[in-house]
């Protein structure tokens, strides 16, 4: 005896997924950037043709014409030698006041092994402005060399005076207070002076 209510058969499950949307935004997005790279191929090769169109050509030889006499080469003299020589370009070094940068001037002994360069990062300075402030010195050389350097200020260790201390007061890092004083050791002796570096790079 067969059932009041017969069963259906092959119910096709009811799938919700999005899948399908997205596979057809990448496929349309895809499409839309070959047309746009297409375009642009179009459009660069149109002009590199118009480039090419637009050369001009020159007039043919007139069979009838003398050909010009060739000029000989003369010999080099030392005057035209001379001439031909660049002259060697000097760098030009903007001067720089102690007045625009502020703070406090120190004198800096160059030592053995040291640059504009090395000296303008011990103090926290550009290197331009250290070359600025001495504008006469052309060459750094060890022992003989002294250079105007601008400092925040100078500072003389009081009691309790450690070197965090010291930086918090002026906002620089105590890094950068070891460096311009070349400690190795975070220690400063009362009565001792400490060259208190800019904060930022002058």
């Amino acid at each position: 005896m067969e059932d009041e209510f017969p069963k259906k058969r092959n119910v096709r499950p009811v799938e919700k997924s999005s899948l399908p949307i997205i596979t057809l935004s990448v496929l349309v997005l895809l499409v839309l950037a070959m047309l746009y790279v297409g375009y642009e191929y179009i459009s660069d090769s149109s002009s590199n043709s118009e480039e090419l169109t637009s050369v001009v050509a020159e007039p043919a030889p007139d069979p009838n014409a003398v050909p010009e006499p060739e000029e000989t080469p003369q010999p080099l003299t030392q005057e035209k030698v001379k001439e031909s020589k660049p002259e060697p370009i000097k760098e030009t070094v903007k001067e720089v006041s102690a007045s625009s940068i502020g703070g406090q001037q120190i004198t800096h002994s160059v030592k053995s092994g040291e640059t504009f360069s090395s000296i303008a990062s011990r103090y926290n300075l550009k290197t331009e402005t250290v070359k600025g402030l001495n504008s006469s010195v052309s060459d750094v050389k060890a022992g003989t060399t002294q250079l105007k350097i601008q400092v925040k200020t100078v500072h003389t260790v009081g009691p309790g005076d450690v070197l965090r201390v010291v930086a918090s007061k002026y906002g620089v890092t105590k890094e950068a207070i070891m460096k311009a004083n070349g400690k190795t050791k975070d220690f400063a002796e009362r009565g001792e002076k400490l060259i208190i570096p800019f904060p930022e790079r002058k």
